[in-house]
Protein backbone atom coordinates (compact mmCIF):
# COMPACT_ATOMS: atom_id res chain seq x y z
CA UNK A 1 0.00 0.00 0.00
CA UNK A 2 1.42 2.29 0.03
CA UNK A 3 3.81 3.88 1.77
CA UNK A 4 6.33 1.51 3.40
CA UNK A 5 7.87 2.53 6.55
CA UNK A 6 10.98 1.14 5.71
CA UNK A 7 10.58 -0.25 1.86
CA UNK A 8 6.84 2.44 2.05
CA UNK A 9 -0.80 -5.76 -2.45
CA UNK A 10 -1.89 -7.81 -4.72
CA UNK A 11 0.60 -10.81 -5.60
CA UNK A 12 1.51 -13.53 -3.11
CA UNK A 13 4.75 -15.28 -1.54
CA UNK A 14 3.98 -18.04 1.37
CA UNK A 15 7.73 -18.19 2.97
CA UNK A 16 9.38 -18.36 -0.94
CA UNK A 17 6.74 -19.00 -3.19
CA UNK A 18 6.26 -17.82 -6.72
CA UNK A 19 4.76 -14.12 -7.90
CA UNK A 20 1.02 -15.00 -8.85
CA UNK A 21 -1.83 -12.59 -10.45
CA UNK A 22 -5.11 -11.55 -9.81
CA UNK A 23 -7.78 -14.05 -10.36
CA UNK A 24 -11.71 -13.36 -11.57
CA UNK A 25 -15.05 -13.86 -8.88
CA UNK A 26 -15.74 -17.24 -9.61
CA UNK A 27 -12.91 -18.56 -7.83
CA UNK A 28 -11.65 -21.38 -5.65
CA UNK A 29 -10.38 -21.53 -2.10
CA UNK A 30 -6.61 -20.63 -2.39
CA UNK A 31 -4.03 -23.10 -0.49
CA UNK A 32 -4.84 -22.67 3.21
CA UNK A 33 -8.09 -20.92 2.81
CA UNK A 34 -10.58 -23.66 3.35
CA UNK A 35 -14.16 -23.41 3.05
CA UNK A 36 -15.77 -23.10 6.58
CA UNK A 37 -17.98 -25.67 6.21
CA UNK A 38 -15.17 -28.59 5.47
CA UNK A 39 -15.02 -30.45 8.34
CA UNK A 40 -10.96 -30.82 7.69
CA UNK A 41 -10.77 -27.59 7.57
CA UNK A 42 -10.90 -27.53 11.49
CA UNK A 43 -7.38 -26.99 13.26
CA UNK A 44 -6.14 -29.38 15.42
CA UNK A 45 -6.11 -29.81 18.78
CA UNK A 46 -3.67 -28.12 20.30
CA UNK A 47 -1.72 -28.91 24.10
CA UNK A 48 -1.59 -25.37 24.76
CA UNK A 49 -1.97 -21.54 23.19
CA UNK A 50 -0.08 -20.68 20.13
CA UNK A 51 1.13 -16.85 20.31
CA UNK A 52 3.29 -15.39 17.45
CA UNK A 53 5.91 -13.42 19.14
CA UNK A 54 6.91 -10.18 16.75
CA UNK A 55 8.20 -6.43 16.19
CA UNK A 56 6.74 -3.32 14.78
CA UNK A 57 9.61 -1.23 14.61
CA UNK A 58 7.20 1.93 14.73
CA UNK A 59 3.88 2.60 16.48
CA UNK A 60 0.90 2.19 13.86
CA UNK A 61 -0.56 5.81 13.11
CA UNK A 62 -4.09 4.24 12.65
CA UNK A 63 -6.27 1.32 12.75
CA UNK A 64 -8.97 2.58 10.95
CA UNK A 65 -9.08 1.46 7.57
CA UNK A 66 -10.61 4.80 6.10
CA UNK A 67 -7.12 6.53 6.96
CA UNK A 68 -4.28 3.91 6.85
CA UNK A 69 -2.25 4.63 4.55
CA UNK A 70 0.75 2.69 5.18
CA UNK A 71 2.03 -0.89 5.64
CA UNK A 72 2.40 -0.91 9.13
CA UNK A 73 -1.11 0.62 9.84
CA UNK A 74 -2.18 -2.18 7.07
CA UNK A 75 -0.66 -4.72 8.92
CA UNK A 76 -2.81 -4.35 11.89
CA UNK A 77 -5.88 -4.04 10.17
CA UNK A 78 -5.35 -6.76 7.57
CA UNK A 79 -5.36 -9.09 10.75
CA UNK A 80 -8.28 -6.99 13.02
CA UNK A 81 -10.80 -6.49 9.69
CA UNK A 82 -11.74 -8.77 5.89
CA UNK A 83 -13.03 -7.68 2.99
CA UNK A 84 -15.59 -8.78 0.47
CA UNK A 85 -12.25 -10.75 -0.58
CA UNK A 86 -8.95 -11.88 0.60
CA UNK A 87 -5.27 -12.69 -1.04
CA UNK A 88 -4.96 -16.24 -0.49
CA UNK A 89 -1.53 -17.89 -0.55
CA UNK A 90 -2.00 -18.59 -4.13
CA UNK A 91 -1.57 -14.82 -5.14
CA UNK A 92 -5.43 -14.40 -5.85
CA UNK A 93 -8.61 -12.97 -4.68
CA UNK A 94 -10.64 -15.24 -2.79
CA UNK A 95 -14.58 -14.57 -1.44
CA UNK A 96 -13.88 -13.61 2.00
CA UNK A 97 -17.02 -11.73 3.70
CA UNK A 98 -18.99 -11.96 0.34
CA UNK A 99 -20.10 -15.80 -0.10
CA UNK A 100 -20.63 -15.09 -4.09
CA UNK A 101 -19.87 -12.31 -6.59
CA UNK A 102 -21.58 -11.64 -9.60
CA UNK A 103 -20.41 -9.56 -12.36
CA UNK A 104 -21.86 -8.07 -15.30
CA UNK A 105 -20.92 -8.82 -18.64
CA UNK A 106 -20.08 -5.53 -19.38
CA UNK A 107 -17.90 -5.77 -16.07
CA UNK A 108 -19.54 -2.58 -14.82
CA UNK A 109 -21.94 -3.72 -11.97
CA UNK A 110 -20.43 -6.13 -9.27
CA UNK A 111 -23.10 -7.98 -7.19
CA UNK A 112 -21.96 -9.47 -3.60
CA UNK A 113 -23.80 -11.69 -1.81
CA UNK A 114 -22.89 -11.69 1.78
CA UNK A 115 -21.94 -14.87 4.15
CA UNK A 116 -23.49 -14.27 7.92
CA UNK A 117 -20.45 -12.80 9.67
CA UNK A 118 -20.47 -10.74 12.49
CA UNK A 119 -18.46 -7.65 14.53
CA UNK A 120 -15.70 -8.36 16.59
CA UNK A 121 -18.69 -7.14 19.58
CA UNK A 122 -20.94 -9.55 18.48
CA UNK A 123 -22.59 -6.56 15.79
CA UNK A 124 -24.14 -8.63 12.58
CA UNK A 125 -22.41 -7.41 9.83
CA UNK A 126 -24.15 -6.02 6.88
CA UNK A 127 -23.88 -4.88 3.39
CA UNK A 128 -24.69 -1.64 4.89
CA UNK A 129 -21.51 -1.41 6.72
CA UNK A 130 -19.89 -1.69 3.51
CA UNK A 131 -21.86 1.40 1.56
CA UNK A 132 -20.90 3.46 4.43
CA UNK A 133 -17.13 2.56 5.12
CA UNK A 134 -16.86 3.32 1.35
CA UNK A 135 -18.79 6.71 1.42
CA UNK A 136 -16.67 7.62 4.36
CA UNK A 137 -13.77 7.24 2.74
CA UNK A 138 -14.64 9.28 -0.41
CA UNK A 139 -16.60 12.13 2.28
CA UNK A 140 -14.23 15.10 1.83
CA UNK A 141 -14.54 15.28 5.34
CA UNK A 142 -12.71 12.18 6.55
CA UNK A 143 -9.94 13.99 4.74
CA UNK A 144 -8.46 10.24 3.08
CA UNK A 145 -5.12 10.04 1.55
CA UNK A 146 -6.15 6.68 -0.26
CA UNK A 147 -9.53 8.36 -0.92
CA UNK A 148 -8.41 7.92 -4.82
CA UNK A 149 -8.85 4.29 -4.74
CA UNK A 150 -12.32 4.14 -4.50
CA UNK A 151 -12.58 6.46 -7.53
CA UNK A 152 -13.30 3.08 -9.33
CA UNK A 153 -16.48 3.43 -8.25
CA UNK A 154 -19.14 5.25 -10.20
CA UNK A 155 -18.83 8.87 -9.05
CA UNK A 156 -16.52 8.03 -6.03
CA UNK A 157 -14.16 10.90 -7.80
CA UNK A 158 -17.23 13.29 -8.22
CA UNK A 159 -18.17 13.02 -4.56
CA UNK A 160 -14.87 13.50 -2.95
CA UNK A 161 -14.29 16.36 -4.84
CA UNK A 162 -18.04 17.94 -3.76
CA UNK A 163 -18.95 17.28 -7.38
CA UNK A 164 -22.29 15.24 -6.57
CA UNK A 165 -24.10 14.17 -3.16
CA UNK A 166 -23.44 10.63 -1.70
CA UNK A 167 -26.57 9.53 -2.91
CA UNK A 168 -24.88 9.52 -6.58
CA UNK A 169 -21.79 7.36 -5.14
CA UNK A 170 -22.26 3.51 -6.86
CA UNK A 171 -22.28 1.73 -4.10
CA UNK A 172 -25.85 0.36 -2.70
CA UNK A 173 -26.82 -2.28 0.13
CA UNK A 174 -30.15 -3.83 -2.01
CA UNK A 175 -30.37 -5.36 1.32
CA UNK A 176 -28.59 -6.74 4.59
CA UNK A 177 -27.08 -9.26 2.71
CA UNK A 178 -26.44 -7.96 -0.87
CA UNK A 179 -24.03 -5.03 -1.64
CA UNK A 180 -24.03 -3.79 -5.43
CA UNK A 181 -21.16 -1.49 -7.10
CA UNK A 182 -21.67 -0.26 -10.26
CA UNK A 183 -17.58 1.15 -11.74
CA UNK A 184 -16.95 4.40 -14.07
CA UNK A 185 -15.36 2.07 -15.61
CA UNK A 186 -14.02 -2.03 -16.41
CA UNK A 187 -11.40 -2.30 -13.88
CA UNK A 188 -9.62 -6.03 -13.98
CA UNK A 189 -8.21 -5.67 -10.64
CA UNK A 190 -11.22 -4.82 -9.10
CA UNK A 191 -11.27 -8.28 -6.59
CA UNK A 192 -7.97 -6.98 -5.54
CA UNK A 193 -9.35 -3.77 -4.43
CA UNK A 194 -11.78 -5.32 -2.43
CA UNK A 195 -9.29 -7.06 -0.30
CA UNK A 196 -7.51 -3.78 0.23
CA UNK A 197 -8.34 -2.01 3.64
CA UNK A 198 -9.54 1.15 2.68
CA UNK A 199 -12.68 -1.14 0.90
CA UNK A 200 -12.68 -2.55 4.31
CA UNK A 201 -15.86 -2.44 6.41
CA UNK A 202 -16.20 -0.21 9.38
CA UNK A 203 -18.97 -0.26 12.38
CA UNK A 204 -21.12 2.94 11.72
CA UNK A 205 -22.42 2.69 14.93
CA UNK A 206 -18.94 2.61 17.13
CA UNK A 207 -17.86 5.41 14.94
CA UNK A 208 -20.12 7.71 15.77
CA UNK A 209 -20.30 6.72 19.23
CA UNK A 210 -16.37 7.66 19.89
CA UNK A 211 -14.41 9.88 16.86
CA UNK A 212 -11.25 8.29 18.43
CA UNK A 213 -12.22 4.41 18.54
CA UNK A 214 -9.56 3.48 16.29
CA UNK A 215 -7.35 4.69 18.78
CA UNK A 216 -7.67 2.19 21.52
CA UNK A 217 -8.16 -1.67 21.79
CA UNK A 218 -11.32 -0.91 24.23
CA UNK A 219 -13.03 1.06 21.48
CA UNK A 220 -11.42 -0.60 18.67
CA UNK A 221 -14.02 -3.34 16.54
CA UNK A 222 -13.06 -5.02 13.37
CA UNK A 223 -14.42 -8.00 11.76
CA UNK A 224 -11.27 -10.11 11.00
CA UNK A 225 -9.64 -13.16 12.22
CA UNK A 226 -8.23 -11.29 15.01
CA UNK A 227 -9.30 -8.86 17.49
CA UNK A 228 -7.17 -5.78 19.54
CA UNK A 229 -6.57 -6.58 23.67
CA UNK A 230 -3.91 -4.51 23.98
CA UNK A 231 -2.61 -1.36 22.94
CA UNK A 232 0.12 0.55 25.18
CA UNK A 233 1.26 2.74 22.56
CA UNK A 234 4.97 3.17 21.68
CA UNK A 235 5.20 0.15 23.57
CA UNK A 236 3.00 -3.28 22.89
CA UNK A 237 0.17 -4.14 20.91
CA UNK A 238 -1.63 -7.71 21.44
CA UNK A 239 -3.89 -8.94 19.31
CA UNK A 240 -6.25 -12.28 20.16
CA UNK A 241 -8.29 -15.28 17.85
CA UNK A 242 -11.68 -13.28 17.11
CA UNK A 243 -14.66 -16.01 18.34
CA UNK A 244 -16.96 -13.81 16.11
CA UNK A 245 -14.79 -14.39 13.12
CA UNK A 246 -16.67 -16.02 10.03
CA UNK A 247 -13.95 -18.39 9.27
CA UNK A 248 -12.59 -19.22 13.00
CA UNK A 249 -11.53 -22.70 12.03
CA UNK A 250 -8.87 -21.49 9.95
CA UNK A 251 -7.18 -19.60 12.21
CA UNK A 252 -4.58 -21.69 13.87
CA UNK A 253 -3.14 -18.64 16.26
CA UNK A 254 -4.59 -17.56 19.47
CA UNK A 255 -2.54 -14.27 20.06
CA UNK A 256 -0.07 -12.03 18.29
CA UNK A 257 1.96 -10.37 20.22
CA UNK A 258 4.24 -7.34 19.26
CA UNK A 259 6.91 -5.57 20.81
CA UNK A 260 8.01 -2.27 19.42
CA UNK A 261 11.28 -1.69 19.39
CA UNK A 262 12.86 0.82 16.98
CA UNK A 263 16.47 -0.12 16.87
CA UNK A 264 17.27 -3.12 14.31
CA UNK A 265 19.96 -4.34 15.99
CA UNK A 266 17.92 -4.76 19.54
CA UNK A 267 15.21 -6.70 17.42
CA UNK A 268 18.02 -8.72 16.32
CA UNK A 269 19.16 -9.62 19.42
CA UNK A 270 15.40 -10.61 20.75
CA UNK A 271 15.17 -13.27 17.46
CA UNK A 272 18.78 -14.37 18.59
CA UNK A 273 17.39 -14.70 22.57
CA UNK A 274 13.98 -15.85 21.30
CA UNK A 275 12.10 -13.02 23.08
CA UNK A 276 9.99 -12.93 19.26
CA UNK A 277 9.56 -15.19 16.23
CA UNK A 278 10.87 -13.32 13.33
CA UNK A 279 12.96 -10.28 12.86
CA UNK A 280 13.20 -8.15 9.70
CA UNK A 281 10.84 -7.44 7.16
CA UNK A 282 8.01 -6.72 6.32
CA UNK A 283 7.97 -4.67 9.05
CA UNK A 284 11.10 -4.10 10.30
CA UNK A 285 14.10 -4.59 8.99
CA UNK A 286 17.88 -6.28 9.13
CA UNK A 287 20.79 -4.49 10.59
CA UNK A 288 22.63 -3.24 7.63
CA UNK A 289 26.49 -4.60 9.29
CA UNK A 290 24.94 -7.92 9.83
CA UNK A 291 23.33 -8.97 6.38
CA UNK A 292 26.30 -10.55 5.29
CA UNK A 293 27.01 -13.15 7.67
CA UNK A 294 23.06 -14.11 7.47
CA UNK A 295 23.45 -14.33 3.84
CA UNK A 296 26.46 -16.59 4.71
CA UNK A 297 25.03 -18.99 7.37
CA UNK A 298 21.47 -20.09 4.98
CA UNK A 299 19.15 -18.30 7.39
CA UNK A 300 18.61 -14.92 5.97
CA UNK A 301 15.33 -15.47 3.71
CA UNK A 302 15.23 -12.95 0.95
CA UNK A 303 12.37 -12.14 -1.55
CA UNK A 304 12.09 -9.76 -4.52
CA UNK A 305 8.61 -7.64 -4.02
CA UNK A 306 6.87 -4.87 -6.86
CA UNK A 307 8.12 -1.58 -5.01
CA UNK A 308 10.05 1.06 -5.16
CA UNK A 309 12.24 2.80 -2.75
CA UNK A 310 12.47 6.96 -3.84
CA UNK A 311 13.41 10.58 -2.84
CA UNK A 312 10.16 13.00 -3.28
CA UNK A 313 11.56 16.66 -3.79
CA UNK A 314 8.99 19.61 -2.74
CA UNK A 315 8.75 21.54 -6.19
CA UNK A 316 6.71 24.17 -4.71
CA UNK A 317 9.95 25.76 -2.79
CA UNK A 318 13.61 26.43 -4.29
CA UNK A 319 15.53 25.37 -5.31
CA UNK A 320 13.45 21.90 -6.17
CA UNK A 321 11.10 24.00 -8.38
CA UNK A 322 13.71 23.69 -11.13
CA UNK A 323 13.27 20.46 -12.67
CA UNK A 324 17.09 20.93 -13.64
CA UNK A 325 17.81 20.77 -10.80
CA UNK A 326 15.32 17.98 -9.23
CA UNK A 327 17.40 16.11 -12.65
CA UNK A 328 21.33 16.96 -11.40
CA UNK A 329 20.56 15.55 -7.59
CA UNK A 330 18.99 12.53 -9.32
CA UNK A 331 21.56 11.77 -11.73
CA UNK A 332 24.23 12.18 -9.32
CA UNK A 333 23.37 9.21 -7.55
CA UNK A 334 25.57 5.83 -7.68
CA UNK A 335 22.72 3.62 -7.28
CA UNK A 336 24.49 0.23 -7.33
CA UNK A 337 27.30 1.02 -4.84
CA UNK A 338 24.54 1.81 -2.40
CA UNK A 339 23.36 -1.75 -3.52
CA UNK A 340 26.85 -3.53 -3.12
CA UNK A 341 28.13 -1.57 -0.22
CA UNK A 342 25.00 -0.92 2.16
CA UNK A 343 21.55 -2.74 1.01
CA UNK A 344 23.90 -6.00 0.11
CA UNK A 345 20.44 -8.05 -0.46
CA UNK A 346 19.69 -8.47 -4.22
CA UNK A 347 18.45 -5.15 -4.75
CA UNK A 348 18.86 -3.14 -8.26
CA UNK A 349 19.45 0.06 -9.48
CA UNK A 350 15.84 1.81 -10.08
CA UNK A 351 16.51 4.29 -13.23
CA UNK A 352 11.96 4.54 -13.16
CA UNK A 353 9.20 4.85 -11.03
CA UNK A 354 7.73 0.94 -12.75
CA UNK A 355 9.23 -1.57 -10.67
CA UNK A 356 9.96 -4.83 -13.01
CA UNK A 357 7.04 -6.63 -12.12
CA UNK A 358 5.31 -3.90 -14.12
CA UNK A 359 8.05 -1.75 -15.65
CA UNK A 360 7.02 -0.87 -19.47
CA UNK A 361 10.42 0.58 -20.28
CA UNK A 362 12.80 -1.67 -18.67
CA UNK A 363 15.93 -0.07 -19.94
CA UNK A 364 15.11 3.16 -17.64
CA UNK A 365 14.96 7.10 -18.63
CA UNK A 366 18.30 8.04 -17.06
CA UNK A 367 21.91 6.27 -16.44
CA UNK A 368 23.25 5.77 -12.88
CA UNK A 369 25.77 7.82 -11.50
CA UNK A 370 25.89 10.26 -14.80
CA UNK A 371 27.60 13.24 -12.75
CA UNK A 372 28.74 15.09 -16.09
CA UNK A 373 24.95 15.50 -17.09
CA UNK A 374 24.60 16.68 -13.26
CA UNK A 375 26.90 19.18 -13.15
CA UNK A 376 25.56 20.55 -16.37
CA UNK A 377 22.47 20.40 -15.65
CA UNK A 378 23.41 22.09 -12.05
CA UNK A 379 24.85 25.02 -13.89
CA UNK A 380 21.78 25.33 -15.79
CA UNK A 381 19.12 25.44 -13.37
CA UNK A 382 21.09 27.89 -11.20
CA UNK A 383 21.12 30.21 -14.11
CA UNK A 384 17.21 29.82 -14.76
CA UNK A 385 17.06 30.82 -10.58
CA UNK A 386 19.54 33.58 -10.58
CA UNK A 387 21.66 32.00 -8.06
CA UNK A 388 25.19 31.66 -7.93
CA UNK A 389 25.39 28.51 -6.02
CA UNK A 390 23.01 26.30 -3.69
CA UNK A 391 22.59 26.94 -0.19
CA UNK A 392 22.18 23.63 2.37
CA UNK A 393 20.05 21.10 1.05
CA UNK A 394 17.68 19.11 4.14
CA UNK A 395 17.49 15.19 3.38
CA UNK A 396 14.46 13.83 5.46
CA UNK A 397 14.18 10.56 6.86
CA UNK A 398 12.08 8.55 9.54
CA UNK A 399 14.00 6.47 12.09
CA UNK A 400 15.96 3.75 10.71
CA UNK A 401 19.49 2.33 10.74
CA UNK A 402 19.22 1.81 6.82
CA UNK A 403 17.95 4.83 5.77
CA UNK A 404 20.09 6.76 7.97
CA UNK A 405 22.80 4.96 6.04
CA UNK A 406 21.44 5.23 2.76
CA UNK A 407 21.13 9.05 3.66
CA UNK A 408 24.82 9.77 4.61
CA UNK A 409 26.13 7.61 1.83
CA UNK A 410 23.68 10.10 -0.76
CA UNK A 411 24.89 12.90 1.66
CA UNK A 412 28.59 11.83 0.79
CA UNK A 413 27.81 11.58 -3.09
CA UNK A 414 26.70 14.88 -3.20
CA UNK A 415 29.15 16.41 -1.91
CA UNK A 416 31.67 14.60 -3.95
CA UNK A 417 29.76 14.98 -7.04
CA UNK A 418 27.97 18.31 -7.04
CA UNK A 419 29.80 20.08 -4.27
CA UNK A 420 26.30 20.75 -2.40
CA UNK A 421 26.33 20.74 1.67
CA UNK A 422 23.75 18.27 2.63
CA UNK A 423 21.82 18.44 6.03
CA UNK A 424 20.56 15.58 7.40
CA UNK A 425 16.63 15.58 9.39
CA UNK A 426 15.29 12.34 11.39
CA UNK A 427 12.07 12.04 12.18
CA UNK A 428 9.61 9.42 13.97
CA UNK A 429 7.15 7.79 11.07
CA UNK A 430 4.24 9.15 12.36
CA UNK A 431 5.36 12.83 12.26
CA UNK A 432 7.49 12.16 9.64
CA UNK A 433 4.54 11.52 7.16
CA UNK A 434 2.99 14.48 8.50
CA UNK A 435 5.74 16.54 8.05
CA UNK A 436 5.83 15.15 4.43
CA UNK A 437 1.84 15.73 3.89
CA UNK A 438 2.17 19.15 4.94
CA UNK A 439 5.07 20.38 2.59
CA UNK A 440 7.39 20.64 5.42
CA UNK A 441 10.72 19.07 3.72
CA UNK A 442 12.84 19.67 0.58
CA UNK A 443 14.16 16.35 -0.28
CA UNK A 444 12.21 12.93 1.64
CA UNK A 445 12.03 9.04 1.79
CA UNK A 446 9.79 7.12 0.69
CA UNK A 447 8.77 4.22 -0.77
CA UNK A 448 6.07 2.91 -2.81
CA UNK A 449 4.61 -0.78 -2.78
CA UNK A 450 2.17 -1.27 -5.28
CA UNK A 451 -1.56 -2.36 -4.08
CA UNK A 452 -1.55 -4.31 -6.97
CA UNK A 453 0.13 -5.16 -9.74
CA UNK A 454 -0.70 -2.58 -12.48
CA UNK A 455 1.32 0.26 -13.67
CA UNK A 456 -1.42 2.94 -12.96
CA UNK A 457 -1.28 2.17 -9.06
CA UNK A 458 2.63 4.21 -8.99
CA UNK A 459 1.34 6.58 -11.86
CA UNK A 460 -1.89 8.36 -9.94
CA UNK A 461 -0.08 8.60 -7.20
CA UNK A 462 1.33 11.87 -8.81
CA UNK A 463 -1.89 12.91 -10.91
CA UNK A 464 -3.63 15.41 -9.13
CA UNK A 465 -1.10 18.44 -6.91
CA UNK A 466 -3.41 17.88 -3.99
CA UNK A 467 -3.61 14.02 -4.34
CA UNK A 468 -3.18 12.28 -1.08
CA UNK A 469 -0.05 10.90 -1.15
CA UNK A 470 1.57 12.93 -3.77
CA UNK A 471 3.49 15.22 -1.04
CA UNK A 472 5.71 16.60 -4.73
CA UNK A 473 2.33 19.44 -4.74
CA UNK A 474 3.72 18.51 -8.73
CA UNK A 475 1.61 18.42 -11.72
CA UNK A 476 1.26 17.97 -15.13
CA UNK A 477 -2.04 18.44 -17.81
CA UNK A 478 -0.49 15.76 -20.26
CA UNK A 479 0.42 13.69 -17.52
CA UNK A 480 -3.58 14.17 -16.43
CA UNK A 481 -4.95 13.56 -19.59
CA UNK A 482 -2.52 10.36 -19.95
CA UNK A 483 -4.30 8.63 -16.92
CA UNK A 484 -7.42 9.35 -17.55
CA UNK A 485 -7.09 8.35 -21.50
CA UNK A 486 -5.56 4.82 -20.50
CA UNK A 487 -8.70 4.08 -18.23
CA UNK A 488 -11.15 4.37 -21.10
CA UNK A 489 -8.86 1.63 -22.89
CA UNK A 490 -9.46 -1.70 -23.85
CA UNK A 491 -6.87 -3.14 -25.50
CA UNK A 492 -3.87 -4.03 -23.27
CA UNK A 493 -0.70 -3.43 -25.00
CA UNK A 494 -2.67 -0.06 -26.45
CA UNK A 495 -3.03 0.69 -22.56
CA UNK A 496 0.55 0.26 -21.72
CA UNK A 497 1.86 2.51 -24.69
CA UNK A 498 -0.47 4.95 -23.44
CA UNK A 499 1.06 4.49 -19.70
CA UNK A 500 4.54 4.39 -20.60
CA UNK A 501 3.96 7.95 -22.33
CA UNK A 502 2.84 9.18 -18.64
CA UNK A 503 6.04 7.43 -16.93
CA UNK A 504 8.40 9.32 -19.55
CA UNK A 505 7.13 12.41 -18.47
CA UNK A 506 7.00 11.70 -14.96
CA UNK A 507 10.81 10.87 -15.17
CA UNK A 508 11.69 14.06 -17.66
CA UNK A 509 9.86 16.54 -14.66
CA UNK A 510 11.48 13.68 -12.12
CA UNK A 511 9.36 15.11 -8.85
CA UNK A 512 10.57 11.94 -7.59
CA UNK A 513 14.04 10.37 -7.56
CA UNK A 514 13.78 6.54 -8.15
CA UNK A 515 16.72 5.00 -6.45
CA UNK A 516 16.26 1.15 -5.95
CA UNK A 517 13.72 -1.85 -6.28
CA UNK A 518 12.79 -3.46 -3.01
CA UNK A 519 13.16 -7.02 -2.13
CA UNK A 520 12.86 -7.71 1.40
CA UNK A 521 14.68 -10.12 3.87
CA UNK A 522 13.83 -11.39 7.21
CA UNK A 523 14.83 -14.24 9.68
CA UNK A 524 12.45 -16.18 11.39
CA UNK A 525 11.84 -19.50 13.62
CA UNK A 526 11.96 -22.87 12.21
CA UNK A 527 8.59 -23.70 13.72
CA UNK A 528 6.40 -20.46 12.30
CA UNK A 529 4.35 -21.32 9.75
CA UNK A 530 1.66 -19.99 6.99
CA UNK A 531 2.54 -16.89 7.44
CA UNK A 532 1.68 -15.08 3.92
CA UNK A 533 4.39 -12.55 2.62
CA UNK A 534 2.94 -10.24 -0.30
CA UNK A 535 4.49 -9.95 -3.52
CA UNK A 536 3.78 -6.42 -3.13
CA UNK A 537 4.75 -5.79 0.42
CA UNK A 538 2.56 -7.20 3.03
CA UNK A 539 1.84 -9.48 5.26
CA UNK A 540 -1.47 -11.75 6.45
CA UNK A 541 -0.97 -13.69 9.66
CA UNK A 542 -4.45 -15.22 9.17
CA UNK A 543 -3.47 -18.68 8.53
CA UNK A 544 -0.41 -18.61 10.75
CA UNK A 545 0.66 -21.64 13.01
CA UNK A 546 3.17 -22.41 15.20
CA UNK A 547 4.35 -25.77 14.92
Amino acid sequence: MKKNIFVAMSSILVLGAALAGCGGGNTQPAEGQKPADNPQAAAPEKTGPKVLKLNLHSEPPTADPGISEDTTSAAIIRATFDGLTRVGADGQPHESVAEKIEISEDGLTYTFKLRDSKWSNGDSLTAKDFEYAWKRALDPKTASNYAYQLYYVKNGEAYNKSKVGADQVGVKALDDKTLEVKLENPTPFFLELTAFPTYFPVNQKVIEADAKWAGDAKTHVGNGPFKMETWEHKNKLVLVKNENYWDKDNVKLDKIEFAMVEDENTELSMFDNGEIDWAGHPLSSLPTDAIPALKESGKMKVQPIAGTYWYKFNTEKPPFNNVKIRKAFAYAIDRQSLIDNILQAGQLPAMGALPLSMAINKDGYFKDNDVDTAKKLIEEGLKELGMSKLPPITLSYNTSEGHKKIAEAIQDQWKKHLGIEVKLENKEWKVYLEDLHQGNYQVGRMGWNGDFNDPINFLELYKEKNGGNNDTRWENENYKELLNKSATIKNRDERLKVLGEAEKILMDEMPIMPIYFYTQSWVQKDNVKGVVIGGLGDVDWKWADIE
